[in-house]
This record gives structure tokens, sequence and C-alpha cells, in this order.
């Protein structure tokens, strides 16, 4: 059954979606926070949150997921097991947080940082 299997479809189709929330999460894992709207935020958040929990595995398998879900990009994927990943190896998850700055001045839509804890 597909109870709830509706979240986060953004007004794009999933090719778009996919590749808008892998370039999220890269950019998020290379800057450490990006400011963005609070639709895309709560939409990567988890896509980051499993990624960072697949880091701290830190075997190759996990490595090779990482850059399948990232698109192939080794320095991300580089930088997120060697720099990020053991930065929460004792901690159970929540690994993002989500903070809002208020809305937009061109179109009021609501802006928020997504930052790394």
């Amino acid at each position: 059954m597909r109870h709830q299997r509706k979240r986060h479809q953004l007004s794009r189709d999933p090719a778009h979606r996919k590749a808008l929330l892998a370039n999220l999460s890269k950019e998020v894992i290379e800057h450490e926070r990006i400011k963005t709207t609070e639709a895309k935020a709560k939409a990567v958040k988890p896509e980051l949150e499993k990624l960072i929990t697949l880091a701290k595995r830190g075997d190759l398998h996990a490595r090779r997921q990482a850059l399948s879900a990232l698109g192939q990009d080794t320095f991300i994927v580089h930088q997120l097991f060697e720099v990020v990943a053991p930065r929460y190896q004792s901690r159970p998850g929540g690994y993002t947080r989500i903070l809002k700055l208020g809305p937009r001045a061109s179109d009021s839509t609501e802006m928020v940082l997504l930052e790394l804890v």
C-alpha cells in the first residue's frame, strides 16, 4: 500500500527532484550551511541525515552508495567520510538544524538556514 508516500514533490518531475536534492546535499556537505527555502530544506534534511549515517559506517559499500546518491562526486564523498562523519561518531542522529530567517523580499517565500550541528 502506498499510504502517505506523497511527500516533498517540490513541483518537479522525479529526475529534477533527485538532482535538486543531490545538489543541495553536496552544498551542505561542502559549505556546512546553506540558505534555501523552507520546503527545500525540509525535503533535503532526511536525505542528508541518511548520508551522514551511511558515512559513519565508513566501509567501501557505504562509500559506493554515497557516490551513487551524490552523483559520482569523489571530493564531496571524501569530505563526507573523512571530515563530516567523524564529528558525529558518538551522536545517534539529528545532524542538521533548520533556522528560520523570515520571508524573501521578492516573493515572500519563507527562507531558512540549513546547517550541520
